[in-house]
């Protein structure tokens, strides 16, 4: 639950911020005529990241063990993927995200702006099938289901809430520590993924190591206890892991953090 509410809060702060940056600049430049077109760009995105993680949570539990563990696997996979260039695109993007959409907005005002809801659809539908995706993933990680979508969706709406007192300038976030600390640990989580997606590869027979078992502590850690379940949704581990997804685990973490943590503390070169 905690990781997903994390997701759900640094996917939907962005979500968030995207959609104060396009309202504010056509307020600014006199087109509140094209905000109900905005709003619908938005509404749709919102539908269809719905769409998507309704397909996710049915449409896999439907399929036949070995098919369902190889789509698992797949996905998480994919997950992993995603979130990591989320991650670095946002570190590298963040401070000129603000010109970045109102050039946009911009170009998408001709006519009679219809532009700006395909700007918004796809600006806010791409974090919404992301954080489908990975919420996806992070919660058949954990093998719960409510806890973990009932900690996205306060962390989407913890999200709301500050995305709109920063628009109303009622708060004031350090938007550059945000992002580094949640990014750090949603790299953790995302290892706890892959490993994870590595377990259910094994399982298909598509990858080898299943029987090599680095160790078996179920006898002190019970898997279903609520220690268990925290450690396994946050950080991935298991009572029960192979050498493979430790290995997995821990090169993942071991690059992509060093890499994330120098960019972000790389400095800007001056012009």
């Amino acid at each position: 639950m905690l990781a997903n509410l994390l997701i759900g809060l640094r996917e939907g702060l962005e979500a968030a911020l995207i959609i104060g940056i396009l309202g504010a600049y056509l307020i600014k430049i006199n087109r509140r005529d094209v905000l109900p077109k905005m709003w619908m760009g938005v509404g749709l995105a919102a539908l269809l990241s719905t769409i998507v993680g309704v397909i996710l949570g049915v449409g896999v539990a439907t399929l036949d063990d070995r098919s369902e563990e190889i789509m698992a696997g797949t996905l998480s996979f994919l997950a992993v993927g995603l979130v990591t260039w989320m991650i670095f695109w946002m570190a590298k993007t963040a401070r000129n995200l603000k010109s970045h959409l109102e050039s946009d907005v911009e170009n998408s005002l001709a006519g009679n702006g219809w532009g700006i809801m395909f700007v918004a659809f796809l600006a806010v539908g791409r974090e919404g099938v992301e954080t489908a995706l990975f919420i996806w993933a992070a919660a058949n990680a954990t093998g719960e289901r409510i806890l973990p979508v009932l900690g996205a969706f306060i962390g989407l709406g913890i999200a709301a809430v500050l995305g709109w007192l920063i628009f109303k300038g009622m708060v004031r976030l350090n938007l550059k520590k945000f992002f580094a600390w949640s990014g750090a640990f949603l790299i953790i989580v995302a290892a706890g993924i892959l490993s994870y997606g590595i377990h259910e590869f094994q399982e298909a027979g598509i990858l080898p190591g299943d029987a090599d078992k680095a160790f078996n502590v179920s006898a002190v850690i019970a898997p279903d206890t609520w220690y268990a379940v925290l450690l396994r949704g946050t950080i991935g581990f298991t009572p029960e892991m192979a050498w493979g997804q430790i290995i997995g685990w821990a090169l993942y973490v071991g690059i992509t953090l060093t890499v994330f943590l120098r960019q972000m503390n790389a400095k800007t070169p001056a012009k």
